[in-house]
């Protein structure tokens, strides 16, 4: 089958022009896409972290020393250029040390991916009544603190696996 011969990259590549065009013929509504699973995956690959049960309560991943990593994706497009990320529910609970997000382009390619202590999180994440849970756009003020640590070449090199 030529899918196999083809990266994971390229794959993602397709899905998004499926997905548009799906679009297009107002098949689906929705851009939705596995950039969750995918940013987790790629993520823990590449800095070598353990995944956690998706019934752990507020991360993801853990380091070889025990620091538990939310790991947060978001694809931007044509129509939707926005950087906030899902929801980040009981912020107030600690129950991650960092986050890592990365911002991908329409294409899969990597254009931020930063690692965020958790106390950061909580000086630029603003909480939202009507989604019960802390918004955080990657952008601005947030990329320029130097208490927020980019990751981004160790993801572009670790996504051509």
């Amino acid at each position: 089958m030529i899918l196999r011969k083809l990266s994971i990259r390229e794959l993602l590549m397709l899905h998004a022009e499926a997905i548009e065009e799906l679009r297009r013929r107002k098949v689906v509504r929705t851009a939705n896409n596995p950039i969750g699973d995918y940013t987790e995956w790629l993520v823990s690959n590449v800095l070598g972290l353990r995944t956690v049960q998706n019934s752990a309560a507020g991360y993801d991943a853990e380091t070889k020393m025990g620091v538990r990593v939310q790991i947060k994706g978001r694809r931007v497009t044509k129509r939707s250029r926005s950087t906030q990320l899902s929801p980040i529910r009981n912020l107030a609970d600690k129950n991650f040390d960092e986050m890592v997000a990365v911002i991908f382009d329409e294409d899969y390619g990597i254009k931020e991916a930063i690692l965020i202590p958790h106390e950061v999180v909580t000086e630029y994440g603003v909480y939202r009544q009507h989604v019960n849970g802390h918004i955080l756009h990657i952008r601005g003020k947030l990329l320029e603190d130097p208490r927020v640590r980019t990751i981004r070449k160790e993801l572009i090199e670790g996504s051509k696996l």
